[in-house]
């Protein structure tokens, strides 16, 4: 599973936002995209007029729907969006769960519902969990140039972080602060199994999306 989100974490259900979908789907569980868990995400479209849930007429995830003479299950999905964010834009937050498609050996996990609970993950427009504020600690993946006592600002990398010193906060926008780092592959002298094959660097993040708010006008 490609985690950029580790399992510490301390948040609260009331910071969680579970309206919105998001719009990029990764493929499998191994899939380190934008559909990934610990995606910083903004929101992509938010009109309350659409209906609850849409049901789209035709969707490649369920195949070929269009035989002739023969009626056909169309697809659901929320019709509010998120997307990975870039600097200079108000933050979301950061997303809990993968979206994906398939489980690891290709199958679709529409099929299995059971597998995607199991994966943490949600299907291709379903709302997924975005948190708000809280203390989440992340993979090296999800972020650059992290120390602590720096502020972590939305990367101009879509969906990602990166470490700034306070004092040049000027032209970056704000989500948190650095608290802690660390690094999986010397513990004690001993390796560690699951430092991966990266440099295993991990940071612990107290995330606040309103930070995000007040910085945009000054970029």
């Amino acid at each position: 599973m490609a985690l950029r989100l580790y399992p510490f974490r301390q948040y609260s259900d009331h910071d969680v936002i579970n309206m919105f979908a998001n719009q990029i789907v990764d493929d499998n569980p191994s899939t380190d995209g934008n559909g990934s868990a610990g995606v910083l995400v903004k929101v992509l479209s938010g009109n309350l007029k659409k209906d609850v849930i849409e049901f789209a007429a035709s969707s490649s995830y369920l195949g070929k729907t269009d035989y002739p003479f023969l009626g056909a299950d169309k697809y659901p999905q929320v019709p509010l969006r998120c997307i990975a964010a870039t600097t200079g834009v108000p933050v979301l937050g950061v997303t809990l769960n993968q979206t994906i498609k398939n489980d690891e050996n290709g199958e679709k996990l529409i099929y299995n519902p059971i597998k995607a609970d199991e994966l943490q993950a949600v299907l291709s427009g379903q709302a997924v969990p975005i948190a708000t504020r809280g203390l989440f600690t992340f993979d090296e993946t999800a972020y650059s140039a992290f120390v602590p006592g720096y502020v972590a600002c939305v990367s101009a990398t879509a969906g990602k972080m990166a470490g700034v010193d306070p004092q040049l906060l000027s032209a970056h926008t704000p989500i948190g602060h650095v608290i802690a780092t660390g690094n999986r592959t010397s513990q004690n002298g001993q390796s560690d199994e699951f430092a991966g094959t990266g440099t295993a660097n991990y940071a612990m993040v107290m995330i606040d999306a309103a930070a995000s708010w007040a910085n945009t006008n000054a970029n």
